[in-house]
């Protein structure tokens, strides 16, 4: 046999060649190089006057800033993790760290707004890279009976790391200055670099089809234009020829993708027929949902602790960790409930969790009662946004074959950040409409230029009500309350929409297939179905 020929593809299965601590490692590693990326998507929120005045930018320039990255990620998550399934995961992954590396380096150190956008583009692409390569590597090394428990430990990381990664932002601007912000994923980069290195092992498949490159464009144009739509309507207008272009586009390609995906059959990009089942649908519609919950959550909460409770940027984002911590311990414990009730039960009890801790928040939110108003409900929905995250990804994984994994790891993050985008803006309209609304009829005694300018938010009615002399008080009390009304109208949507996925989930959820997760489960479920 010659020597020059190409090195076979590694299998795709793993687990015989890694013991627990090896897997241990792996799951460390994966679990690190998630948490850069997350980390990196809500970070700037907290340093955006501050790139302002640096940059001498203006608003839209710094929302840019922030949405390209997440615009990037989201539109080569599909391609890239096709790429990677064939290429190979573990270079597909140290690819990605050394671009998301490089390109975090270059953010911190950008002299203009310009080459901050730049660098920005480029942490995405790599981020599109890293991200759904971390969760094929799970569902490629880990044994069946532990896979669950590693896609607990994977989704607590990708649903409280946002708000994780956040805090320590804040945390580095007020003690420092916001290009520290680039320091934590620079640091997270090189620490799993060195440990992908020597941990995680290569998998990757042969295909005797060629790579389905028109299928990749038209994903990438569909979620280009529809995150855009979603990113940029609130801010230019539901209207305006600019968005109204990337829906149109977006929408297109979205069927041209499906046309297109449905001729392809065996060798597509993604094979939508697999959305006709349960897995693979229920498990995409509940973390679209779950996901659009927790992302409006967090836009709706930051005014209420800064502009109604006057608290700073960290102590506000400290508030959210509570709901954080909860939905990481709950997305541990999610793959043992789910081995005993069944995966659409857990999901469906996460679901209704993540509802009743909205309803809660509806009900008992109010200036008076503060924080103590809402937390409650933040830790029921951190309980229950835990719950049903972990069961829906393992869904989404185990519905499409092992050979597509980059691509079923990459579903699974498109779903996320879809879900994300449509809940900032579906939760931030109905409450900055529900603001409106309800400081119209308080602002009779207030002079017509300060109430057009307390009319367009919480945060403008707090500004402007320094300089109005004897109607400070009444102008403050009047806002406070509007933003309270607002919210209460957004939580209750929120628990109608979390009712409505209830019920799909218990209608048409994934089959409650009782799968141990360890051997000592088995020989207790085993137990169980004797007695």
């Amino acid at each position: 046999m010659s020597t020059h020929q190409p090195e076979p593809a590694v299998p795709v299965s793993v687990e015989d060649a890694l013991d627990a601590r090896q897997l241990r490692a792996v799951l460390v590693t994966v679990s690190i190089a998630l948490m850069a990326v997350i980390a990196s998507v809500t970070g700037l929120n907290v340093a955006q006057t501050h790139m302002a005045v640096e940059f001498d930018a203006s608003q839209s320039t710094v929302l840019w800033i922030i949405n390209i990255y997440t615009l990037a990620l989201a539109a080569l998550l599909l391609p890239l993790g096709a790429v990677g399934d064939r290429l190979g995961r573990k270079p597909m992954l140290l690819a990605g760290l050394g671009v998301f590396g490089v390109a975090t380096v270059v953010a911190g150190l950008s002299p203009t707004a310009e080459v901050m956008l730049a660098s920005r583009v480029a942490s995405g692409v790599g981020a599109a890279m890293i991200m759904p390569i971390t969760l094929a590597v799970i569902t490629s090394a880990f044994p069946e009976e532990q896979r669950g428990k590693a896609i607990g430990v994977w989704t607590g990381v990708a649903g409280g790391g946002g708000i994780l990664g956040m805090f320590l932002s804040a945390l580095l601007v007020d003690v420092a200055d916001w290009r520290w912000l680039f320091l934590l994923p620079t640091v997270l980069v090189v620490v799993a670099l060195a440990m992908t290195m020597t941990s995680v092992p290569n998998s990757r498949e042969t295909s005797a089809h060629r790579f389905d490159t028109v299928g990749a464009l038209l994903s990438t144009v569909a979620v280009t234009g529809l995150i855009f739509v979603l990113q940029e309507g609130p801010e230019r207008g539901w209207t305006a020829p600019a968005t109204l272009i990337g829906l149109v586009g977006g929408v297109v390609a979205a069927v041209g993708f499906v046309v297109w995906e449905l001729r392809r059959r065996d060798a597509s990009l993604l094979d939508v027929r697999l959305f006709r089942e349960r897995g693979l649908a229920g498990g995409s519609v509940t973390l679209l949902v779950v996901f659009g919950v927790q992302a409006g959550i967090g836009v709706v909460l930051f005014p209420f602790f800064q502009a109604v409770l006057g608290w700073s940027g960290l102590l506000s984002t400290a508030a959210m960790m509570p709901m954080a911590v909860m939905m990481m311990l709950a997305s541990g414990l999610a793959p043992r409930l789910a081995a005993r009730a069944g995966a659409r039960s857990t999901m469906a009890a996460g679901v209704a969790l993540a509802g009743a801790g909205m309803a809660l928040m509806a009900l008992f939110v109010s200036v008076s009662g503060g924080y103590l108003s809402v937390l409650p409900g933040l830790l029921a929905m951190g309980v229950g946004m835990g719950l049903s995250m972990t069961p829906s990804t393992e869904a989404i994984t185990s519905s499409l074959p092992r050979e597509k994994q980059g691509v079923a790891s990459a579903l699974n993050d498109v779903t996320r950040e879809f879900g994300t985008a449509l809940g900032v803006a579906l939760l931030g309209a109905l409450v900055a409409n529900g603001y409106r609304t309800a400081i119209d009829d308080r602002l009779h005694s207030i002079p017509q230029e300060t109430a057009d300018i307390a009319r367009e938010g919480v945060a403008n009615a707090v500004e402007v009500a320094g300089g109005t002399g004897p109607h400070a008080r009444d102008l403050l009390t009047a806002a406070h309350q509007s933003f309270v009304d607002g919210w209460q109208q957004a939580m209750w949507a929120g628990a109608a929409i979390m009712a409505a996925l209830f019920l799909h989930i218990a209608l048409r959820g994934p089959e409650d297939k009782q799968v141990p997760v360890s051997g000592e489960d088995t020989a207790e479920a085993t137990a169980e179905q004797h007695t």
